[in-house]
């Protein structure tokens, strides 16, 4: 039996306990802001109180968003920039990475521009900026996707010829261009280091040419992407509503990330000259989507615009659904991180220790459904109350439909109890239905699966999944790529296709 024990406590000291404390969301006045003036997101967890994004009251506009294949990151990119639209009249420019939101821009009336195919971007080009400022640009995103910057002779011969290039165009390179001045592209750059070659004059002819090679990846004929005269208006852009560059049809990751940090700096530096206005809502939001080159390094621009906060008029949104993929300095310097359902324990690591939010918080983001989101705020003053909350489910436009595949079928019992792989894939219908206009699924076949679906409740074991599709004749190698592109590790694919039965022809 327990014995009760009395204690004398002088009533100072019971002052300072708390015998109440405050559940882990933000109070209503800061959640809820004028309808006219916020976006609307999603009502919390615990309370049930609707949460209207607005950026007055957090250090920046730009955002942070995560969440694994499935978990709603594109349906919530979605719904904020609709709302944002609607509400400030916002324009919107999605570097797309894999083509994820293309479908969706030209459904909503918005324009398609697809670099590789028909379109392309000269780095050369001024947007206003001195010839010696975007040299410095170019040269940064070398160092950060090139060798370059462990060459010094080659960097410095590659810098040279680029000036050179503008000043044998006339250019003042320490001036702002006239308007309507044809800027010099890669190919001349190129050019004056193979006449610096020829003349033989140059005492360390290996330099050259290993810097004419590095330069060349971008001029070939076929993949000089960048180095043609630009087909885009990046500055129009801006201001032209809802804008998808497509970077699918570019040969690599470095091509595609060569052509994000061209974006963003141009962006940058117009909004720069420009100066942030103290008007109602953000002129633009930029959308960085799974560019992991450019989100994850120190030297990105996409580090130096959250750092330097409300300096410019656009947001800058920074999604992935790998939270490694995104350096820590954006965690920590952006207004608002959005996080959604994240399932690997190093991922849960990574992101905890840049955003330093309770074990609470974790299980709860680990548990997550479709749509669920903790939301951390960074707020202008310090307020005693958490900065991070959880929403019971981002609340979009449209009904969000959830389609699950299960891999139960596939996975061994020891791996089912061992809980190390995931037993089911989630996604939201549009979601599913762009992935598989990606790779090549018609729509006759992609009406014909979702019809099956739904008639299952939204459910399908994987083996069935891929039958059905091998069914309707889709070629195995755009199987096999389809659930690449939903993070299904290659060794569990080679296994579904082989317990599948599935043949290549």
């Amino acid at each position: 039996m327990s014995i009760v024990k009395m204690q004398h406590v002088m009533s100072n000291e019971v002052s300072k306990r708390s015998f109440l404390s405050r559940p882990p969301e933000p109070p209503a006045n800061i959640l809820l802001n004028d309808p006219m003036n916020s976006i609307y997101i999603g009502n919390t967890k615990i309370f049930k109180i609707p949460f209207a994004w607005n950026f007055d009251n957090v250090t920046n506009p730009h955002i942070a968003v995560v969440g694994i294949t499935g978990a709603g990151k594109s349906y919530f990119v979605k719904t904020f920039l609709i709302r944002a639209n609607y509400i400030w009249d916002t324009n919107a420019v999605i570097i797309d990475w894999a083509s994820e939101y293309k479908a969706w821009v030209q459904q909503s009336g918005g324009t398609i521009l697809s670099l590789g195919k028909g379109d392309y971007i000269n780095i050369m080009d001024l947007a206003g900026m001195k010839p010696l400022d975007r040299v410095k640009q170019i040269m940064g995103a070398f160092e950060i996707l090139t060798d370059i910057a462990s060459y010094p002779e080659q960097r410095r011969l590659t810098e040279e010829a680029l000036e050179q290039a503008y000043a044998n165009l006339g250019f003042n390179l320490a001036e702002r261009p006239p308007e309507g001045k044809d800027a010099p592209t890669l190919k001349d750059g190129i050019a004056l280091l193979e006449e610096q070659l020829q003349s033989g004059g140059y005492q360390y002819p290996a330099e050259l040419e290993n810097a004419i090679y590095r330069l060349r990846q971008f001029a070939r004929p076929g993949e000089d992407f960048f180095s043609r005269k630009s087909t885009l208006d990046i500055e129009k852009m801006a201001n032209s509503g809802l804008v998808d560059i497509d970077l699918s049809g570019l040969s690599d990751d470095t091509f595609r990330a060569l052509a994000a940090l061209f974006i963003l700096q141009t962006l940058k530096e117009k909004m720069r000259f420009e100066g942030f206005a103290e008007t109602k809502g953000i002129k633009t939001f930029v959308v960085l989507d799974e560019a992991w080159k450019v989100a994850s390094d120190d030297r990105s621009d996409a580090i130096t615009i959250v750092r330097e906060g409300r300096k410019y008029q656009f947001g800058l949104i920074v999604a992935s659904q790998n939270p490694t993929d995104i350096n820590e300095a954006i965690y920590s310097n952006v207004g608002t991180n959005f996080i959604l359902r994240i399932k690997f324990e190093r991922f849960l690591d990574y992101i905890q220790g840049s955003l330093n939010f309770s074990p609470y918080i974790r299980s709860e983001i680990s548990n997550f459904g479709v749509g669920q989101a903790a939301v951390d705020m960074s707020f202008t003053t310090s307020m005693r109350f958490p900065n991070i909350f959880v929403l019971d489910r981002i609340k979009g436009e449209e009904p969000l439909y959830i389609y699950t595949i299960n891999l139960t079928d596939v996975l061994t019992q020891a791996e089912v109890s061992a809980n190390l792989l995931p037993r089911d894939y989630q996604f939201e219908e549009d979601e599913l239905k762009n992935k598989m206009i990606n790779y090549n699924v018609s729509g006759d076949i992609i009406n014909q699966l979702f019809k099956k679906l739904d008639s299952q409740g939204r459910t399908i074991n994987m083996l069935d999944f891929v039958r059905t599709l091998y069914s309707y004749h889709l070629r195995v190698a755009d199987i096999i790529a389809l659930l690449k592109s939903m993070s299904i590790e290659d060794l569990l694919i080679t296994r579904i296709i082989s317990s599948s039965g599935v043949r290549n022809e």
